[in-house]
């Protein structure tokens, strides 16, 4: 790959990535509809690691020793376990589409702190400047929405998301970067096993196998699983930890937008002024001063 050609996927990358990662709370929202959700996870990854299994196949990557392999399925618990988990009960629990991205959109804050410590990493004072802008512009965006839904369960689900993401994001920082992604990733799918034996504990395991839900786990399974997590991965080779995690202020305003569109969620004045501050956010977090 040559200068130019690095150069426009450097600028690509971020913006395709928060995209595809906003579309997964809208997913998730159409696929609620015909599937318990640990159940839908299970169907999810077990489509995933089917693809996975392929491109290793195809590719035949250099494949992880002992400790990576454990270091890989830690990570893959935290992003794919416990995040989408959360996500999906969420949602599941009547939580908004717009509000089920709120929690995790805090996570910049939560990455930085810890990122500053753990990763020895410098957040700058005009850094810090911009994480609590892009911390107003998402308290903006949703501003008086309903919490409505069986709350409790919805909201635990949420936080639970956002440190398991937070963490997940950072431990592949520090352990993961180095391992091929084709073997890493099947790896971590694989240990994402759990949602089937969640949902053998925990739910009847209804599915209604309609259009909408055949669509919507395609997408979820290649666009999200594969393209987005793929994208967050480099991203988090050719980034400081906090500029990868400040994209994810954006999430919460693109989803609250795609949720309107869709489903009529609330959107007004200040929730665009709040986009405004997001975007703003993620370019002082990111230049370079």
């Amino acid at each position: 790959m040559n200068h130019n050609q690095e150069a426009l996927t450097a600028r690509a990358a971020p913006i395709l990535f928060v995209v595809l990662w906003s579309t997964g709370f809208i997913g998730t929202k159409y696929i609620i509809n015909n599937a318990d959700p640990l159940t839908y996870l299970a169907i999810r990854m077990a489509i995933v690691v089917g693809l996975m299994a392929i491109i290793v196949a195809i590719a035949r990557p250099k494949w992880p020793d002992r400790v990576d392999v454990a270091h890989s399925a830690v990570a893959g618990i935290l992003v794919h376990g416990f995040y989408l988990g959360g996500t999906a009960i969420a949602i599941a629990h009547s939580i908004p589409a717009g509000l089920s991205a709120l929690i995790p959109g805090l996570q910049p804050i939560l990455t930085s702190t810890i990122a500053n410590r753990w990763l020895g990493e410098r957040v700058t004072p005009v850094q810090w400047a911009g994480l609590v802008l892009g911390l107003g512009g998402v308290a903006l965006i949703l501003h008086g929405r309903p919490m409505t839904g069986e709350a409790g369960l919805g909201w635990l689900a949420s936080v639970v998301s956002l440190i398991s993401i937070t963490l997940g994001t950072l431990y592949q920082r520090r352990y993961c970067n180095h391992i091929d992604w084709r073997a890493g990733n099947l790896v971590q799918y694989i240990a994402a096993v759990f949602f089937t034996v969640g949902a053998f504990l925990f739910e009847d395991r209804v599915v209604h196998w309609t259009r909408e839900f055949v669509l919507a786990l395609a997408w979820l399974a290649v666009a999200l699983s594969i393209g987005s997590i793929g994208l967050l991965y480099w991203l988090i080779r050719h980034a400081a930890a906090t500029s990868v995690a400040s994209l994810f202020y954006l999430v919460p305003a693109v989803t609250a937008l795609m949720a309107y569109l869709l489903f009529g969620e609330k959107l007004d004045a200040l929730a665009i002024a709040g986009m405004a501050m997001c975007a703003a956010a993620v370019f002082v977090v990111n230049r370079r001063f």
